[in-house]
């Protein structure tokens, strides 16, 4: 049984609090956040400290906290040559401190303090900056997750950028959408079906095959009519530059 620290306190490391608390195969020894309160609805008080000294013994520590803390926290262990991992997509392996062993543990999912995730189907990408290293974390990844890969920095860079644009941008979308139904009183319930008939045609089908709509066929008749139509003026650029794009993607 693997022995497990998490340091942090927001919605990826509380994620990986409720998945490493019932699993089987993961001892979770211990919690390290500044504010453990946050933590105590998922979480013994016992099982939290907030000092970097008190951090007890394990087989990984997860640095689970912004982007930009990273670095700071991994110098801030007291401890040598423990194999300590970050959750991020966009930091590379080196930015831990070198004292330590150091991997990366990131699970490719938009997560949200109060929606559940299946972790089964969450691909968790891993590196280590030591052969012997990666089969724990591999060991650790299999025992939460059925989808396991191995993705360097450089690939996780990449991964990072392309996740951005089919979550956080598509969720953008979304916000225009509700928008617009806001501004002409009608539910954005109505649109849902359409939400989700998109997203399964993604699983199904190559994007480029599934792109359907008037800026694929060149109406535009109707791309005028939409222009036209919208009085926001950031609403309007989105539609032009996003319309410009898929014609372009369909020159190719």
């Amino acid at each position: 049984m693997l022995k497990v620290v998490v340091i942090g306190s927001g919605n990826v490391a509380q994620h990986l609090i409720s998945v490493f608390k019932d699993s089987e195969a993961v001892q979770l020894v211990q919690v390290y956040a500044r504010n453990p309160e946050s933590l105590y609805h998922i979480i013994d008080k016992e099982k939290t400290t907030t000092s970097f000294e008190d951090i007890i013994d394990a087989d990984i520590y997860i640095i689970s906290v912004t982007d930009d803390a990273i670095a700071q926290v991994s110098s801030s262990l007291p401890f040598t040559n423990k194999l300590v991992v970050h959750t991020s997509g966009s930091v590379s392996l080196e930015q831990l401190n070198s004292k330590n062993r150091r991997g990366v543990f990131y699970p490719l999912q938009t997560f949200s303090k109060n929606k559940a995730v299946n972790f089964k189907t969450v691909p968790l990408c891993l590196e280590s900056e030591f052969v012997k290293d990666y089969s724990i974390l591999e060991q650790l990844a299999n025992s939460i997750s059925q989808s396991v890969y191995d993705i360097s920095s450089e690939q996780r860079k990449a991964l990072h950028v392309a996740a951005v644009f089919v979550s956080n941008f598509v969720n953008h979308m979304y916000v225009q959408g509700k928008n617009v139904c806001d501004e002409h009183n009608i539910p954005f319930d109505i649109l849902k079906p359409l939400i989700f008939e998109t997203a399964d045609k993604a699983q199904q089908m190559d994007p480029i095959v599934a792109q359907t709509g008037p800026a694929v066929r060149n109406d535009k008749q109707t791309i005028d009519k939409h222009i036209d139509f919208i009085n926001n003026d950031t609403q309007k650029e989105i539609y032009k530059l996003i319309t410009q794009s898929i014609q372009n993607v369909k020159k190719l």
